[in-house]
């Protein structure tokens, strides 16, 4: 998953120098993490970006989920819950990295004491204990920041969704001190690529060859292979059929 790549950069590659306190002690957002998994019956993920390490809380739900309900804590030494990954869907968890990027962008924006008002809602598919998919809501928030700006907390809320209300939508931000819900302004991410990258990747989509794409752009073969070359370093993946599907899913073509 290369957003997933993406976002590992932007997280773990954050400053956090030893001379910025913490706003808050890990101990109390452990503590956090492990009631929102009792109160509401979730699977909760509390990840530190500064250690590159996750706290795993089930609460009843886990059980539906096909997670041991005896293993109700534990500690992996990544902030990527890949046993939780493995459960959704494909195309739901490409959606719900993405959104997580548009987050943390919109976040390093805003000033710091404002930074919890905001969170992540969305609809989800997850496999249960027999192995098909139900729908599940997640809910993320960056809980904590350095004094310095970088986000050091993430909780991450896996419940399960009320059946009549069941199917997949569009995750949203959600201001929970103001009520409004918005999705993030797509005019960054379509400033990834070129215009001649992302004409040059709709004609690597039909198919076409870098020799064919010489000739229908009059271009040099070695120009394409640059562009192609830099498409793949842009979006982070390791071939075009990645690549398209990547840049398709980020409304880039």
């Amino acid at each position: 998953m290369n957003i997933i790549n993406t976002l590992n950069e932007k997280l773990l590659k954050q400053p956090f120098d030893q001379e910025h306190h913490k706003l808050g002690n890990l101990a109390q957002y452990q503590y956090m993490a492990f009631m929102y998994s009792q109160i509401e019956n979730s699977v909760a993920v509390l990840s530190d970006m500064e250690a590159n390490k996750s706290y795993i809380y089930n609460g009843r739900a886990a059980k539906e989920l096909g997670f041991d309900e005896n293993d109700t804590s534990k500690e992996i030494n990544s902030i990527w819950e890949e046993d939780i990954f493995n459960k959704i869907h494909p195309d739901d968890l490409v959606e719900k990295h993405l959104l997580e990027l548009q987050f943390f962008n919109l976040l390093k924006n805003l000033p710091i004491n404002e930074r919890s008002d905001y969170q992540v809602k969305s609809k989800i598919r997850m496999r249960n204990k027999t192995g098909n998919f139900i729908t599940a809501e997640h809910r993320m928030f960056y809980v904590c920041s350095t004094l310095n700006g970088s986000l050091w907390l993430a909780l991450c809320l896996y419940n399960l969704s009320d059946e009549a209300m069941a199917g997949t939508t569009t995750g949203v931000i959600f201001n929970s001190a103001t009520g409004i819900t918005f999705k993030p302004d797509q005019q960054t991410y379509t400033k990834i690529l070129s215009v001649r990258e992302k004409e040059i990747l709709k004609l690597i989509r039909k198919g076409k060859m870098s020799k064919e794409l010489a000739d229908l752009l009059s271009i040099s073969v070695n120009t394409v292979n640059r562009h192609r070359q830099n498409i793949l370093e842009k979006l982070r993946v390791s071939n075009s059929l990645e690549a398209c599907r990547i840049a398709e899913r980020m409304n880039l073509i």
